[in-house]
This record gives structure tokens, C-alpha cells and sequence, in this order.
């Protein structure tokens, strides 16, 4: 239990650090949009293969089951509850641990064993404020931006699952879809993804930035930094949903 805890206050301070850092003057730019860049646009075509398939398969699944008690019409509701309030910014989460999360650990873990990092600190260069701090930031603001992204790409399989077998319109879709969902339920949800981007930049980071086993190294720091970011973003879920339904009580549908 000790060495939990003592492991559990060495992430708690570099997380502390890298928020310090984010407002200490000078903001590496150049390495904030290519990180951007490395986590968001890179990261689409998963998420938008990802909430395509999911919203096929969740509407063939509730189909079935609303159908037979004669619910038909709030198959897009329950479509659009489902992305919007969890299944969007959870999945997201979890697909960018397991993509951006696993890269930034292996990255940082290679540069730390081949002495790079030790070459920038030499050209007198913070190199945690250069490499660990736009890796955090990149993760914080692309993770609501793709969940976005995620929710109407799941929302567009849901309609073209239910196009295919009921032939509903797309007026039509949306109307019941949007029917009494306000910006609580969307708003909340999504914002909360910051969190879990700013879990996966600090946890990932963390690893690939502070071990010490050289080459060996590198795809443990890799494999550690998907599973612990996965782990603490679900046990973080839990969390901000019930500070979400505490603080925005009209998005507990």
C-alpha cells in the first residue's frame, strides 16, 4: 500500500507540475499544433470508423427490444441519449488512451533511453515544459472536439441503420432524436473529456518521461500508460457523472 500510495503522489505532482508549466511563459506553439495535429486529425478516421459501427450496432440491438413493446419512435432518442451523455466521451477516451496514450508513453521512453532529452536539457532547453507540457495541452483540447466528432458520426450510423430497415427520413430521424435533449445533456458530457484528455497526456507522459530502463523500457512504458490511463479515466467517469448530475440536474435523463 505504501508504494501505491507513493507512486499515486509521484503522478499527483508531475500532473501539478505540467499545470504550473502550462501558464509559465513561453508556450512552445510550434509543438502544441504538432501534437494537435498527432492526437486529433490522425486520430479521426478511428473515431469516426469507431462511432459509425457503434451506432449500427446499437440501433440493430434496441431495435428489437423497443419494437416489441411498441416503441418504435424513440429508437433515435435512446441513440442519441446513449452517444451524448456517455458511450461518446467514454469511447473516445479509451480509443485515444489506447492510440495517442501508448505513443506518447513509447516516444518519451525512446528519447529518454537513446539520451535525447538529456541533449535538449544540455542546449539549456526546459525539456519538460517542451515535450511533456504541448503533449498534455494536445490531449486536453482535442479530446471534446473528437467526441463531437464521435457523437454525430454515431448518431449518422444510427440513421442509415434505421434508413435501411424502416426507411425513416433524415427529418424526420433528427426530430425524434433532439426531442426535449438540451444542452445539458450534451454540454457536460463532453466538456468533461478534458479531464480525460489531460489523464492521458499527464499518465502517459509520466512513464515515457521518467523511466530510467533504457530500451527495455519503451514498451513498458507504452503498455503501462494505456492501461493506467484506461483504468483511472473509468474510475474518473464515475466520478465527474455524479458532480455532472449534482451541478446540471437536468442532464440525469
Amino acid at each position: 500500500m505504501s508504494s501505491l500510495f507513493e507512486f499515486a503522489g509521484r503522478v499527483a505532482r508531475f500532473g501539478f507540475r505540467v499545470i504550473v508549466d502550462t501558464f509559465r511563459p513561453p508556450l512552445e506553439l510550434k509543438q502544441l499544433w504538432s501534437q494537435i495535429e498527432e492526437a486529433g486529425s490522425r486520430s479521426l478516421p478511428l473515431v469516426a470508423a469507431s462511432g459509425l459501427a457503434l451506432g449500427v450496432v446499437m440501433t440493430l440491438h434496441t431495435r428489437n427490444t423497443l419494437v416489441t413493446f411498441g416503441a418504435e419512435a424513440a429508437i433515435p432518442k435512446v441513440q442519441s441519449v446513449g452517444f451524448f451523455v456517455e458511450i461518446g466521451p467514454l469511447l473516445v477516451a479509451l480509443l485515444v488512451a489506447g492510440r495517442v496514450g501508448a505513443g506518447i508513453g513509447a516516444v518519451l521512453a525512446n528519447m529518454r533511453a537513446t539520451e535525447q532529452i538529456d541533449a535538449i536539457e544540455a542546449l539549456s532547453i526546459d525539456s519538460f515544459k517542451y515535450l511533456v507540457v504541448p503533449r498534455v495541452l494536445a490531449c486536453v483540447l482535442v479530446l471534446p472536439l473528437l467526441t463531437v466528432f464521435m457523437d454525430f458520426s454515431g448518431m449518422f450510423g444510427g440513421f442509415l441503420s434505421e434508413y435501411a430497415l424502416s426507411h425513416v427520413s433524415a427529418r424526420l430521424y433528427i426530430t425524434r432524436a433532439f426531442t426535449n435533449l438540451d444542452l445539458a445533456n450534451f454540454i457536460p458530457p463532453t466538456l468533461k473529456t478534458a479531464v480525460f484528455g489531460f489523464i492521458i497526456g499527464t499518465i502517459s507522459s509520466f512513464f515515457g518521461y521518467t523511466t530510467n530502463e533504457g530500451a527495455e523500457g519503451v514498451g513498458r512504458a507504452a503498455t503501462n500508460s494505456v492501461v493506467l490511463s484506461s483504468l483511472v479515466i473509468i474510475l474518473a467517469d464515475i466520478l465527474l457523472v455524479r458532480c455532472i448530475f449534482l451541478l446540471f440536474p437536468k442532464s440525469a435523463i
